[in-house]
């Protein structure tokens, strides 16, 4: 109760502030374009043309919402004559708990990608999940959530919460780690920096500057860490917590930040909690790029510098003055994550359509069309279950309940994904089988279970053609084309090689949830 009356009051501020500052997202979509439409200019690019409502809808859901609109959504937003309807269904979906669940799965996926190839891991995140989720329901700027992650209490008490990970508390990011100071180094500094610190561990970083002492100054950072552990290491600290000897090195390195400035020890302050007042001084040169880096890849499936976890000399942003300037209105807006989610969403680039349509938009770093990405597991799953009528045994609209869903958990598990980038995304020969005559799709697409064909076949008002139109927004999230129409037509009213109207129309159903269409996000 009280979370979510924290929530009520959150949602009243942001409405305020949603007004005060819609001036500020209007001024940075423009920004945004104008920087990319000069990059366009420099390089004589043409770039697509802007996605329709229906591709833009369906992008827009499930980019903030992980799933695909329902047939009504996009039929009222078809119908919508508004000018600033975009603008509109932004800001709704932005307020939806189903973008809470969806950006907990993306954030939780970068914070402890262990999960996806551990089952033990994966068993501790409910509690990690119920609290990240609590705090994306609050509306916590991203500030706070890393400093309340990184400054976790290692006390008598955390004892208890680890034999209990259901409670809502981020300790899973800790065990993921084995609490070693080496893994929370490495991992630290690719979320929140996007600085691949880990290979100067052993020794200098082969491609970048980052030397080996500078890896251990920086792992000083977690010490009591490694303390409340309490296990044997190769690691030897010093009695104040505030150097260590360098493994197998006869070199002892004072703690220190990326910047090459030490902490600041005279008010007793943890070294977790110096760094996190380090990251997030507005002066931080990581911090704000780093996030709103990977936010921009969230919506185009690759950032501005990409991996958006590799910031070098070598990996240079594709545009230096656009990243600057989304850093700088970050860190101006108070680390809010749903201001550059509206600005971004606003913006042309993300409107534009993914076909191609002139060869100069074959680089995606030019951002001249929208780039065809993977879902994710979730996100697939999460749309057959748009899409079929599937009831989850929890309710998708209250974001704080665990999911409980065996279902669902098997599918995600078997949609893993071998790679982190949306654009290379491949599905493989079990999860094609999955698709094709699986349980779960084989009974959404049964006559006598398919919730969705029910109440198509069953609506005696709707003709074949209405009944086709109906299949196409239920998955496709837009009407066909008359060719397309055409052809189902004619395949439905033939019966199919049953000779039968309705399995004709089951046939047609499973198609659609079969093909590249669905499961790709464009």
């Amino acid at each position: 109760m009280r979370v979510w009356l924290a929530a009520l009051l959150c949602s009243v501020c942001w409405n305020w502030s949603a007004t005060a500052w819609a001036d500020d997202v209007s001024d940075l979509s423009a920004e945004i374009d104008r920087l990319i439409a000069a990059r366009w200019e420099t390089e004589v690019v043409q770039p697509a043309a802007p996605a329709d409502d229906a591709e833009f809808l369906r992008r827009l859901h499930l980019d903030l919402c992980g799933r695909i609109p329902r047939a009504a959504e996009i039929r009222e937003f078809l119908a919508d004559d508004a000018p600033d309807k975009r603008r509109k269904v932004i800001d709704e979906l932005l307020e939806r708990p189903t973008f809470i669940i969806h950006h907990t799965n993306l954030w939780r996926a970068a914070m402890i990608p262990e999960a996806d190839a551990n089952q033990e891991i994966r068993g501790q995140l409910p509690g990690f999940e119920a609290w990240l989720r609590s705090r994306i329901a609050e509306n916590r700027n991203f500030a706070q959530i890393t400093e309340e992650l990184l400054t976790l209490p290692l006390d008598d008490q955390a004892q208890q919460r680890f034999v209990q990970p259901t409670s809502p508390v981020p300790v899973a990011f800790y065990q993921a780690k084995d609490f070693q100071l080496e893994r929370l180094t490495a991992a630290t500094s690719r979320l929140f920096l996007g600085v691949r610190l880990d290979c100067a561990q052993c020794h200098d970083h082969p491609f970048d500057h980052w030397k080996q002492p500078e890896f251990w100054s920086f792992a000083t950072l977690f010490t009591d860490v490694a303390r409340f552990r309490g296990e044997e290491s190769n690691v030897q600290i010093a009695e104040d917590g505030r150097s260590l000897t360098i493994p197998d090195k006869n070199k002892t390195v004072a703690a220190a930040f990326l910047d090459g400035t030490e902490p600041d020890w005279s008010k007793g302050d943890s070294g977790r909690t110096l760094l996190v007042h380090w990251m997030t001084s507005p002066e931080n040169p990581y911090f704000a790029r780093a996030a709103v880096n990977r936010v921009w890849s969230y919506h185009f499936g690759l950032g501005l510098v990409d991996p958006p976890d590799d910031f070098t000399d070598l990996n240079p942003p594709s545009h230096p003055e656009l990243l600057d300037l989304l850093a700088r209105e970050f860190v101006e807006h108070d680390f809010d994550l749903k201001f550059i989610t509206r600005a971004i969403a606003s913006c042309r680039a993300y409107q534009l359509s993914s076909r191609q349509t002139d060869a100069s938009q074959d680089d995606p770093r030019r951002f001249a069309r929208m780039p065809v990405r993977g879902l994710t597991p979730e996100q697939i799953f999460d749309s057959l279950a748009q899409a079929t009528g599937y009831r989850q045994p929890f309710d998708p609209e209250q974001p704080l309940n665990f999911n409980n869903d065996q279902i669902r958990q098997e599918f995600v598990s078997t949609f893993a994904n071998d790679t982190d980038a949306p654009t290379e995304r491949a599905t493989s020969i079990l999860q094609a089988l999955s698709l094709m005559n699986g349980q779960f799709i084989s009974q959404a697409t049964d006559l006598t279970d398919s919730r969705t064909l029910a109440a198509i076949i069953d609506a005696p008002f709707l003709d074949t053609n209405e009944q086709i139109d109906a299949l196409y927004l239920s998955t496709l999230s837009r009407f066909p084309s008359d060719a397309e129409r055409s052809h189902c037509r004619d395949y439905i009213q033939s019966g199919g090689p049953q000779n039968d109207q309705k399995s004709a129309l089951a046939d047609l159903f499973w198609a659609l949830l079969n093909s590249s269409e669905f499961l790709l996000n464009h």
